[in-house]
């Protein structure tokens, strides 16, 4: 994964409080943001985290604000490399996104952005739960390498314009998606990555991925609302 220069993006180190806990994020806002995309991200794993962030260099191309923000707490995540329960406690995920979508509408620098869940993993049916407590705030859901269908009966309840990517060689995760796609009674759709497996490790797969997101993005934030001008100079 190449990095990518971002000159014209805003970089600010964040602290969200959610209930007892402090979570650390990377809040990156490019001139004239056309929305934020809040990432749902809950493994311990690092290479999950370079992953994301070079995903969210794509997305900044495409003027769309990113937060990266584990879901876990530092002493979470190491616990949670023991017993590996955290990362699929949905009920505890999903309450960190609420509160962190709570912080974005009140914070003076993203308060006027419209606001985007992007999930992997066991973090796209925590996005998914999260935006049925929220669906006035969210406007568009991307689970990329997502579990969707253990949000469950909850599915039917999604109000949120949602777009399902997976890789075409990974068919278990393939048909998990499909059976949730039955059951979304939103907006909808399902992309399939020809020759990725699961980890997109494949050349251009990502890249297929981050403009597939984008366009979902780009397409539901200028639907359910005109995109904010948030000029960079007006940031601190």
């Amino acid at each position: 994964m190449n990095t990518i220069s971002e000159p014209n993006v805003k970089q600010i180190k964040v602290a969200v409080k959610v209930d007892s806990v402090t979570l650390a994020g990377s809040l990156e806002i490019p001139v004239n943001a056309k929305g934020i995309v809040l990432f749902a991200h809950s493994s311990s794993s690092s290479y999950y985290s370079l992953y994301n962030h070079h995903l969210a260099q794509i997305l900044h191309q495409r003027q769309l604000a990113t937060l990266l923000l584990d879901l876990l707490s530092l002493s979470e995540k190491a616990a949670d490399r023991q017993a590996r329960q955290l990362r699929f406690d949905l009920g505890l995920l999903a309450g960190r996104l609420v509160g962190t979508t709570d912080w974005l509408l009140k914070n003076p620098i993203t308060h006027n952005l419209r606001i985007g869940y992007f999930g992997t993993s066991t973090g796209s049916s925590a996005a998914l739960l999260a935006a049925v407590e929220r669906p006035d705030a969210v406007s568009a859901i991307v689970s990329h390498r997502g579990r969707p269908d253990l949000a469950g009966a909850v599915l039917s309840r999604v109000k949120v314009p949602t777009l399902l990517i997976v890789g075409e060689h990974d068919l278990p995760l393939l048909e998990r998606n499909r059976a949730a796609l039955r059951h979304l009674r939103t907006p909808k759709q399902l992309e399939i990555i020809p020759g990725a497996a699961q980890c997109f490790e494949e050349p251009g797969t990502l890249e297929k991925v981050a403009h597939l997101a984008s366009q979902w993005f780009e397409d539901n934030f200028l639907s359910s609302c005109q995109p904010n001008q948030h000029p960079l100079e007006n940031i601190s």
